[in-house]
């Protein structure tokens, strides 16, 4: 029963069939070709024995008028003893054989002139009991006297042609069949074996384990590609629901907090009797509400972007001119805080991608750097550059703050993640989890490094790089 299973597994599969589709269309082009062939050989070698007979004819014809009967009999005497002797005979009117190199001939052959129009059955005199016949075709000449001279050729080699052909077509089906087997043994298991472990994989990821990944070779095949281009998808979905369940967790345990101090502050402000202080504390609900809308606003954007809803929209843009735009925007809120902002940009920069995506990430990097870098020395300074580099087009954006431990670098692009546990500064932990997705989305990256500018103080350098930029 399992025998009959697999059986039915391997003739389902499309590898099979055409493999048994090329077979069956090989065989029939080679036995078209083969018995074409044939036919052509046997019509052409027919054709070159009627013009030798012809000739041979003439010759035989001219003897006898030279010489007459005895010129005629010395003539085909010697004819008959060369190898591979044509057939001769000699025959009275009613086709009695007088002489020859044949035992006897198929009767009615010597009652016309001329070229047999059907290939006769012979004997010769060394087929024993007269047991064996052999074909021929032949030129019957009738001479003044009555007699008849037929001069013949054995048609066995254009028979053995054919069926020396026919086996060789025989034998080559044969070795193509058994070559077929072989083949499918050494290459169509492994390619079955390679689908069971993809179904394998399949099923799992169908369970819900997307952490599977289909199986490669290593070959570079086709199934290879097929793999590679199935476990990109996958590796996509899997970071798409991590990030689905992060920021469900995140909304949980991030904005909880939020809604229930603004459910909080709304019952106060109904319990509030002095009408100053309920407007307070609307305007306090009324900013609340707007840094909630932020936050919502962001997540948005953030799923918009990593959905690639936007890929559409890349053109070319100057990003010198949007960080110098960028800088100047916030350049009065630095100085607000005491510190100076520096900008080093090289003009002209330009690389693909969204211009409204790269100004927000621009303007994200050098807002965190206001916020967070102004705990050195008085009069920190934020440092604007945008340069090219080895690997393209790199937007620095760099401070003197405390930065950020290597060991947490990772966990700082994820969403709602703060450092500021007391969540004293205003934010949403969405900034650089914005960055991340507008930099993969444009093919690029976001790299973290230490400023190192004080020694308490190593600040943090956050570099946007753009690859494959042109000038």
């Amino acid at each position: 029963m399992a025998v009959s299973s697999r059986l039915d597994v391997v003739f389902k599969s499309t590898a099979v069939r055409l493999s048994a589709v090329y077979i069956v269309l090989f065989a029939l082009c080679a036995a078209f070709l083969v018995f074409y062939v044939t036919g052509l050989s046997e019509r052409i070698l027919n054709n070159q024995t009627r013009d030798a007979l012809r000739q041979e004819v003439q010759e035989i014809q001219g003897a006898f008028d030279r010489g007459g009967i005895n010129q005629l009999l010395r003539t085909l005497e010697r004819r008959a003893r060369q190898p591979g002797a044509n057939l001769y005979v000699i025959a009275s009117p009613n086709g009695e054989i007088l002489a020859g190199n044949v035992a006897s001939v198929q009767p009615g052959v010597f009652d016309r002139e001329g070229w047999t129009e059907f290939p006769f059955r012979y004997q010769r005199y060394t087929d024993n009991g007269g047991v064996k016949r052999h074909l021929a075709t032949a030129n019957v000449l009738v001479l003044d006297n009555g007699l008849r001279v037929l001069i013949g050729r054995d048609l066995g080699e254009p028979g053995k042609l054919r069926q020396l052909v026919r086996q060789a077509l025989m034998v080559a089906l044969l070795i193509m069949g058994v070559g077929a087997v072989v083949i499918w043994f050494a290459i169509g298991r492994n390619a079955l074996k390679r689908i069971d472990r993809v179904s394998a994989a399949s099923q799992k990821i169908a369970a819900g384990d997307l952490s599977q990944r289909l199986p490669i070779s290593g070959s570079g095949d086709e199934f290879d590609r097929l793999s590679q281009a199935l476990n990109g998808m996958l590796a996509r979905i899997e970071h798409l629901n991590e990030g689905l369940r992060q920021v469900s967790d995140n909304i949980a345990h991030d904005l909880k907090t939020p809604l229930t101090r603004l459910r909080n502050k709304a019952a106060d402000a109904l319990d509030e009797d002095d009408e100053t202080h309920r407007k307070a504390a609307l305007e306090t609900i009324i900013a609340e509400s707007d840094q909630l809308i932020r936050t919502f606003n962001a997540l948005l954007m953030i799923s918009r972007v990593e959905a690639g809803s936007i890929a559409a929209e890349l053109t070319d843009i100057d990003v010198s001119a949007i960080a110098a735009d960028s800088a100047e925007l916030y350049e009065p809120v630095a100085e607000e805080e005491g510190q100076t902002m520096v900008c080093a940009i090289s003009p002209g920069l330009s690389v693909r991608g969204n211009r409204e995506l790269v100004g927000q990430a621009i303007a994200n990097l050098i807002d965190n750097a206001i916020k967070y870098g102004g705990q050195g020395e008085d009069g920190s300074e934020i440092s604007i550059r945008v340069s090219r580099g080895t690997d393209g087009v790199e937007v620095r954006v760099s401070d003197e703050g405390p930065g950020i431990p290597a060991d947490k670098r990772e966990d700082v692009v994820k969403r709602f993640v703060r450092l500021d546990k007391s969540r004293s500064k205003p934010g949403t932990g969405l900034g650089l989890s914005l960055v991340e997705a507008i930099m993969a989305l444009h093919g690029g990256r976001l790299v973290l490094s230490d400023t190192r500018v004080h020694p308490e103080f190593p600040g943090l350098t956050a570099t946007i790089i753009f690859p494959g930029a042109k000038a």
